[in-house]
């Protein structure tokens, strides 16, 4: 096995996400080791090395050239994610250097110098669960950290779910929680997408009881409610980057739903009406607007059945 697939073993066994055990991680972990191809792991040492001197190492010892204008990209997708994972120290001899002096240096830990003498030996698993047993990978630490940061949701049921961060899912949120229990009380969520990860709530047998093709479920609004005493079914379009409810968007989605007894509501969701009045002359006759800074109040757009002209 080649000293640089072994490096990415031991960066993945100490809980590095995928991006930082790769190779260029694997050549800057063997730089700071300074270990070339036929040395052993016993033979590591730490290495004081500025992000100069790793790129003049890599070059040297193993073939690789990295451009003098890629140290930043070394320094921001490498360099970091060590110090976090506490792999390295900055500066261990001068802890004062500021982080832009020219001799900004790195080196590893003592403790994973002595981690990584024993790779491949008899200890190396005793060794390595120490170390996992005494901290937190970086890689529990960065889904922790994105999970704080996500949008937290109550669905109608009660249950509590995560979409992933942006405007967008926050007027997702808004939705559910302020839209849902003013105009569709009681209702059922038939379908939630989510920027990220695409469809992140799907009923499907409710799909299929209300004859909606289940094969084409991503071509459904953002939201879908369905108020089953009123057998009413709300398709609601979160308005952030995308586009309301258009006469184009309404008629693909009653096409869709030809075979669909419910009736439909068809809802443009804005954040405030700086949003709406972007997309005013862009919004379908005969459907309703909902503005999540007032969230008490409907636009409808057409008033004549209201003027007892429409019947």
């Amino acid at each position: 096995m080649g000293k640089i697939i072994e490096a990415q073993e031991i960066l993945r066994a100490l809980g590095l996400p995928p991006a930082q055990y790769n190779e260029s991680a694997a050549l800057t972990f063997l730089s700071l080791a300074n270990l070339k191809e036929d040395d052993s792991w016993s033979k590591a040492v730490p290495s004081r090395r500025r992000i100069h001197d790793i790129i003049i190492f890599i070059k040297q010892s193993y073939g690789r050239e990295y451009a003098e204008n890629t140290r930043e990209t070394i320094r921001r997708q490498v360099i970091h994610q060590f110090e976090q994972a506490r792999i390295i120290n900055r500066n261990p001899d001068n802890p004062l250097l500021s982080t832009n002096s020219p001799r900004t240096h790195y080196a590893l830990t003592g403790e994973l110098i002595k981690l990584i003498r024993e790779y491949g030996g008899k200890r190396w698993d005793r060794k390595l669960k120490i170390i996992l047993g005494s901290r937190k990978s970086l890689w529990e630490i960065y889904r922790k950290e994105r999970k704080l940061k996500m949008v937290p949701v109550k669905l109608p049921t009660g249950k509590n779910i995560f979409l992933s961060t942006g405007e967008h899912n926050e007027l997702q949120a808004a939705i559910i929680e302020q839209f849902g229990p003013r105009f569709a009380p009681g209702s059922l969520l038939v379908y939630l997408g989510d920027t990220a990860r695409k469809t992140i709530h799907l009923d499907q047998k409710l799909l299929e009881k209300l004859k909606i093709p289940v094969s084409k479920h991503d071509k459904l609004p953002d939201i879908v409610f369905y108020w089953k005493t009123k057998n009413l079914l709300f398709l609601i379009e979160a308005v952030t980057s995308h586009g309301p409810v258009s006469p184009k968007r309404q008629y693909e989605l009653e096409t869709m739903l030809t075979d669909c007894s419910a009736k439909r509501i068809y809802v443009s969701a804005f954040q405030n009406f700086k949003e709406f009045k972007r997309h005013l002359d862009n919004i379908a006759w005969e459907t309703e607007v909902w503005l999540s800074e007032i969230p008490d109040h409907l636009i409808h757009f057409n008033g004549d059945k209201f003027l007892g002209l429409v019947k």
